[in-house]
């Protein structure tokens, strides 16, 4: 029996599909990687029953830095249009609101990042994968642009006290996640050394308050809301890809 195969598009080597893949996996689905920042050509979606898009430290719109996005844009436009499931972490949420008429610019109160809490929209308790996340559950922040506008006919999922749009769904199988939810505490270490000089310069001492973060703690807490919604995903991806073998000739 073919399992279902998630087109996987890695922005960078830091921030690989961690324990997220790992997820999909268990729930009964296979992975194809690309990474088009080591040269992987970008294929069309033929032969995919989803699309995963994952984060990275360049903008939506940094075509010059990095050249694959306006195909990564068009795969995600073409995912929606054909009713493909899609799944956007943080760029990747960025980058399919940009593809479809969404603002996206640098974040005007200075960037999110660390552990945090976003809260659920009363219109999530209507959304197939989102309905049973917890009211206010936990989420690994680390952006510095921010989605400012979504496109129409988007549908908030959930929001933070700083920037609203945390999370959205896109049609009937299209989700955009602004945080992260795939990290391990190794990852989100490396993130902090990193970042720390950068951060240094908006005036934020990112390595003292690294060394406050329970990162064990923070992604147990992680697992127990963000697995279960993985597993829900991909649900939704057996379910089209059961449809489309089921669909005559």
């Amino acid at each position: 029996m073919r399992l279902p195969t998630v087109l996987v598009v890695e922005h960078s080597l830091g921030e690989p599909a961690g324990r997220l893949g790992g997820w999909l996996a268990d729930a009964g689905l296979l992975l194809d990687l690309r990474r088009p920042h080591q040269g992987d050509p970008l294929p069309t979606l033929a032969g995919y029953s989803a699309l995963l898009v994952l984060g990275g430290s360049m903008g939506a719109h940094d075509d010059e830095v990095a050249p694959w996005l306006p195909e990564t844009r068009d795969l995600l436009r073409d995912a929606v249009r054909d009713g493909v499931p899609v799944l956007g972490i943080c760029l990747g949420a960025q980058l399919l609101a940009a593809a479809l008429g969404g603002q996206v610019r640098t974040a005007p109160d200075g960037p999110e990042i660390g552990p945090g809490l976003v809260a659920k929209r009363d219109v999530a308790a209507e959304d197939r994968i989102f309905r049973r996340v917890p009211f206010t559950p936990d989420v690994l922040q680390w952006h510095y642009d921010v989605i400012a506008e979504l496109p129409p006919g988007t549908t908030g999922l959930a929001t933070s006290t700083r920037y609203p749009h945390q999370a959205f769904r896109v049609g009937e199988h299209a989700w955009g996640l602004q945080f992260h939810i795939e990290t391990t505490p190794e990852i989100v270490r490396r993130w902090a050394a990193e970042d720390a000089p950068r951060l240094a310069e908006l005036g934020y001492d990112l390595l003292a308050a690294a060394a406050r973060w329970d990162l064990d703690a923070l992604h147990d807490d992680l697992a127990d809301a963000w697995e279960p919604f993985a597993g829900r995903f991909a649900e939704v991806v057996r379910e089209r890809d059961h449809a489309d073998e089921s669909r005559p000739g």
